[in-house]
């Protein structure tokens, strides 16, 4: 076993090395500057949209208001509380500037993904629409590429298990013993229940359901870090300072913070954003394909907005709560860390606050990577793995509150990065055909109706 670990995590870090992170950001940019900043200058258009998109409209399963919560049921979550506060721990406060450029050049890779994903999504023979990178790979790029579509499903599928599941189901047992002493069975089997009510109703349930919890939790932690924020509110600028400043020169030891140099920001920074947002992963565009638009475009513009809802917002709550609070330089790392910033702003409180948030968060991203690893096995066998999937995975949550599981965190950790490598070529040789439609789209019907969905 210890061979299969040393070997897993000589390919985590390569695949999370330098290659990986230059072509996350090399796509990102290259989209960007192919849309012609399209996906920054268009934000407010973006959002437009997305309250428009609460009514439906066109074919598809779910509106495209609960398609884009769906996506960031699955997005907002241990990422934007461990994941931040690891980077700034392993990085300094300049990570937090780095992250901050991959969601930007982000918000183009996931626009394209929604967009692709519209475009050449189909029809299984239940009448329910699938998509995303398996897809627009095979439509988009033909058949003779579909070995690369079938890698991207093969390692969404398994690391849909470790990262979208168990490591969540982890999480929240740990964060509710820890707090408020509920043994970790309980946990697991409270989340088999609540996980197999949802997932019995397929998309439209989960849609449902994040369409409610997603904008209540994270208006939740917004507002309680926002208050942490008040609290500190005089080192606010002092905070920004040490994050720009640290972006591009060597963040010295103090206190328990051992020291970082510039490369450390540059690649905690864009991994553990990545890892956030998942721009590029190619995971949330599964649930763009499901939506009731009428528009390949209209839904990207929605789509691009989970970036910025997940790293621009709730991910500077976090790091800005860390660093204010002057808890960066403790020594701790994880959600412990962000727990202690929270705690000395808001003493006795605080650290109930995270866990409470860490739970909800890690629980809707178990239902927003259900519905991911779903359609990436559909792709592989079928709809008759559908019912056998869904019970598998209610169980795995059970298996994940229960055990340690450092090789299983590292080998879905794995599987995430590959994840991202098909998607990324076909984001790129697919780039002209986003470019043509986005043109068009902008050109005629952007223009000429007040509703584009």
């Amino acid at each position: 076993m210890e061979a299969i670990t040393s070997a897993v995590g000589w390919l985590n870090g390569i695949v999370w090395g330098v290659p990986m992170l230059v072509l996350i950001l090399g796509v990102g940019l290259f989209l960007t500057l192919g849309l012609k900043l399209l996906t920054i200058l268009k934000i407010p258009l973006g959002f437009r949209l997305l309250w428009e998109g609460r009514i439906p409209g066109g074919e598809g399963e779910i509106s495209p208001f609960n398609a884009l919560m769906t996506s960031l049921a699955a997005t907002i979550g241990t990422g934007n509380i461990a994941g931040v506060a690891t980077a700034i721990f392993l990085g300094g406060p300049g990570a937090v500037f780095w992250m901050w450029m991959t969601a930007l050049v982000g918000m183009a890779t996931k626009f394209a993904e929604a967009v692709l994903a519209v475009r050449y999504r189909e029809t299984d023979e239940r009448g329910k629409h699938v998509g995303g990178p398996m897809y627009y790979i095979k439509n988009g790029l033909g058949k003779k590429w579909n070995w690369l579509a079938v890698c991207f499903a093969l390692f969404a599928g398994i690391a849909g298990f470790g990262i979208g599941n168990m490591v969540q189901a982890n999480s929240i047992a740990n964060a509710l013993n820890a707090n408020f002493a509920v043994p970790e069975w309980i946990t697991g089997v409270v989340l088999v229940g609540l996980v197999g009510a949802v997932l019995l109703g397929g998309i439209e349930r989960i849609a449902t359901v994040a369409g409610k919890l997603v904008p209540l939790m994270a208006i939740g932690y917004i507002a309680a870090g926002t208050f942490v924020l008040l609290i500190n509110a005089p080192q606010i600028p002092a905070a920004f300072a040490l994050i720009f400043k640290h972006a591009f020169t060597p963040t010295a030891a103090t206190g328990g913070f051992a020291g970082a140099a510039v490369w450390a920001a540059i690649r905690f920074g864009v991994a553990r954003g990545v890892f956030s947002n998942e721009a590029g992963l190619g995971s949330a565009p599964i649930a763009h394909a499901a939506a009731q638009t009428k528009g390949p475009v209209s839904q990207g513009l929605v789509a691009m907005l989970g970036t910025f809802i997940d790293t621009l917002i709730v991910c500077s709550i976090t790091a800005l709560a860390i660093i204010t609070t002057g808890a960066w330089t403790s020594g701790e790392t994880g959600a412990a860390l962000t727990s202690k910033a929270f705690d000395i702003a808001l003493p006795g409180l605080g650290g109930y606050i995270i866990a409470v948030a860490l739970a909800v968060f890690a629980f809707t991203t178990i239902l927003g990577w259900s519905y991911y690893c779903e359609r990436s096995l559909q792709y592989l066998f079928g709809v008759k793995i559908i019912t056998p999937f869904r019970v598998l995975w209610s169980l795995a949550a059970l298996v994940g509150a229960t055990l340690k599981l450092g090789f299983v965190w590292l080998l879905a950790d794995t599987l995430n990065a590959l994840m991202a490598i098909p998607n990324l070529i076909a984001l790129a040789l697919l780039s002209p055909i986003v470019f043509k439609i986005t043109k068009e789209f902008f050109d005629t019907k952007g223009k000429s109706e007040k509703n584009p969905f």
